[in-house]
C-alpha cells in the first residue's frame, strides 16, 4: 500500500471528525464514516427497471475480487444499471452531467468542505487522477457545499489540488438523487461508472484512494 508519509490516516481523521461532531445541520446529513469506508451497500436501486444497461457483465467479475483491502467497502453490483441524470456545473459555470463523460470510466466522488474524511481523501484522489487519469479514466469530484464556490475553491487552493477541477452542485440535487436510489446516506459517496455510463459499484465512507488496492481496482475499470 502506497501512502504519502505526511498524510494523516483515515482512522485518525475519522476520530477527529467524530470528536468534533461533524454535522450538516441545514442539509440534515450526518457523517457515518468508518476506516476504509462503511459496510457495502445493498443491491437495491430504485431506477434499475427504468433502463437496461448493456455493459459487459465480465467487467463486474473482474472488479469484484479487487474490491478488497483499502477499497473493501466498494460494493460491486451483481448487474450494471443506468443511473438517472445528475446535473452539476463546472468551475466556469457550464452545465454538466455524467453522460457528458461517456467514453471515460469514472470514479465519481461527492464531497464537501465540512466533511473531514472528504477533505482527507482529496490529496489521494488527486494522486489517483495524476497517475491513472487519461482519456480512458477520470476522477470526477463533485462538491455539494451550498452557497458560492469561494469556500471549496479556497480549500483546493490551500491543499494544492488543481487537477480535479471544481465541479459543484450547490443545490445538493446530485446527493439527493443518489439518496433516493439508496446509494447515499452520508459523505463521502463514491461511485464507479463504466465507459458506457453504467453504474458498476458504490460505497459510502472514506477510502485510501492512493493505495495499491485502489489503483488496481481503477486499472481494471479502465481496462474494461
Amino acid at each position: 500500500m502506497s501512502q504519502s508519509p505526511n498524510r494523516l490516516s483515515i482512522v485518525a481523521l475519522v476520530a477527529i471528525a467524530i470528536a468534533l461532531g461533524v454535522v450538516v445541520g441545514a442539509a440534515g446529513i450526518y457523517l457515518k464514516a468508518l476506516p476504509s469506508g462503511n459496510a457495502p451497500l445493498t443491491e437495491s436501486v430504485a431506477s434499475t427497471a427504468q433502463a437496461e444497461c448493456t455493459a459487459d457483465p465480465e467487467i463486474l467479475a473482474r472488479l469484484k475480487p479487487l474490491a478488497k483491502g483499502e477499497v473493501a467497502a466498494m460494493a460491486i453490483r451483481e448487474a450494471p444499471v443506468v443511473l438517472p441524470d445528475m446535473n452539476f456545473v463546472s468551475e466556469e459555470g457550464d452545465e454538466s452531467r455524467i453522460a457528458d463523460f461517456a467514453g471515460q470510466a469514472l470514479l465519481v466522488n461527492l464531497w464537501a468542505t465540512w466533511c473531514a474524511p472528504c477533505r482527507a481523501e482529496m490529496p489521494a484522489l488527486s494522486e489517483l487522477q495524476t497517475e491513472l487519469g487519461d482519456d480512458a479514466f477520470k476522477v470526477l469530484a463533485i462538491n455539494i457545499d451550498t452557497g458560492d464556490a469561494a469556500k471549496p475553491k479556497a480549500f483546493l487552493d490551500e491543499i494544492g489540488v488543481a487537477n480535479l477541477g471544481l465541479y459543484r452542485d450547490a443545490s445538493m440535487g446530485v446527493f439527493n438523487t443518489l439518496k433516493k436510489e439508496s446509494l447515499a446516506f452520508g459523505l463521502p459517496v463514491t461511485l464507479i461508472i463504466g465507459k458506457d455510463g453504467c453504474l458498476l459499484g458504490a460505497m459510502n465512507g472514506p477510502a485510501e484512494w492512493a493505495s495499491d488496492d485502489a489503483k488496481a481496482l481503477v486499472a481494471a475499470l479502465k481496462a474494461g
